[in-house]
């Protein structure tokens, strides 16, 4: 993984790409709190030469795509959808790809999304039918909770920003915020009274699942990072190194002579972690770069390494905490089990009333747009 290094040399996390949409079915039950984490919406490229799926007839923005028990979904929200995962694989140099792929990769994506867009449908009619009403207060603190959940928190006029930075306008996120919750209180009438995860299931599953409730050694470190700048126009790359090292040995002086690790993290290292006084939390061996995990993991608590020098620069480290290796007990874990456990059957029950649901809809395609697969899976396309 290595992450926490990474995060160094790329100034952000390498997480996963979220799009700003609380689409899906599944999304839009439990009301997923989604990442802010990553980039606004790019243009979509145009330059790409990439297979179209061919059907029976040509398409446009308002044309049907698939109606359900009378009510049509469009091209237009079909492409909505689509056009995001369809940007990853734009992104890509699709030289090394078999054009048969892409197509198909294509056809899939647009599957996926009708899947989607048909679901969406038939809970918009149930949550109608049912009477449920959700409230502008209860909207307005769902989104309260999204905005704190990011890294770091927001406010909800910076949250607001951050939506507009995304393409996106705050209403819309109203819009599918309350549809959510719609769908949320929807499912918990479905499945009341149809859970019931007991002690015993949990002790089953802890006892069928030792391999989960192994815990490797950890350590807790911080750090301070000067990473060489050798980025700038005219330095001779080993007289930046030369400079990062002599920064780093001169930082750590202060630190032997009695100067403050979190203090003097925050005002030089190069690493986010310098937000929180150069805290990288616990990690395993294999998490970082090979000369910090060996020297992290030669400290105990309190100590503080030598300048270490990894590819990404000049490292000061200070062991905090130490866990040894052993396992959960079953007391520890029983809670998290019994989430869990329930979180499945949620899924599972929830996955049966959808099911239900498609089976006494009328789904209509236009000629030539039948899904070959009732069930698409959306391939993972790497960012």
């Amino acid at each position: 993984m290595r992450h926490y290094l990474l995060q160094c040399q790329n100034k952000r996390a390498k997480g996963r790409k979220h799009h700003l949409r609380l689409f899906g079915f599944y999304a839009a039950l439990f009301i997923i709190v989604w990442p802010l984490a990553c980039k606004p919406k790019a243009p979509a490229r145009t330059d790409v030469n990439m297979p179209e799926p061919k059907t029976a007839a040509p398409t446009t923005a308002d044309s049907v795509a698939v109606t359900v028990n009378g009510v049509n979904i469009t091209e237009s929200e079909v492409q909505a959808l689509t056009e995001p995962e369809l940007e990853k694989i734009a992104a890509k140099d699709l030289s090394k790809l078999p054009p048969a792929y892409v197509e198909q990769t294509k056809k899939k994506i647009r599957q996926w999304a009708l899947e989607n867009l048909i679901v969406e449908r038939l809970l918009d009619a149930e949550v109608k039918h049912t009477k449920i009403e959700v409230t502008e207060e209860e909207v307005m603190g769902q989104i309260g909770k999204i905005a704190s959940a990011q890294s770091p928190p927001l406010s909800l006029d910076d949250f607001k920003i951050k939506i507009e930075q995304y393409g996106r306008s705050f209403d819309q996120v109203k819009q599918q915020v309350r549809r959510g919750l719609g769908y949320q209180k929807l499912m918990e009438a479905q499945l009341a009274d149809k859970i019931n995860v007991t002690e015993e299931d949990a002790k089953k599953y802890y006892s069928e699942n030792q391999q989960n409730f192994q815990t490797p050694e950890q350590v807790r470190a911080s750090h301070i990072l000067i990473e060489p700048k050798t980025t700038e126009p005219n330095v001779d790359p080993n007289q930046a190194k030369a400079q990062a090292k002599a920064k780093a040995q001169n930082l750590l002086q202060q630190i032997k002579a009695g100067a403050d690790f979190a203090e003097l993290a925050k005002a030089h290292s190069s690493c986010p972690s310098s937000a929180k006084g150069g805290d990288l939390g616990f990690f395993s061996r294999g998490d970082m770069v090979e000369p910090f995990e060996k020297a992290a993991f030669s400290l105990e608590p309190g100590q503080i390494s030598d300048v270490v020098e990894t590819q990404f620069g000049y490292h000061i480290i200070k062991v905090t905490d130490h866990k040894s290796a052993g396992i959960t007990t079953f007391e520890q874990a029983k809670e998290t089990i019994i989430n869990q456990l329930t979180q499945k059957k949620q899924f599972e029950l929830a996955r049966e009333f959808v099911e239900s649901l498609k089976a006494k809809a009328k789904i209509v395609y236009p000629p030539g747009k039948e899904p070959k697969s009732a069930e698409p899976t959306l391939p993972e396309i790497q960012n």
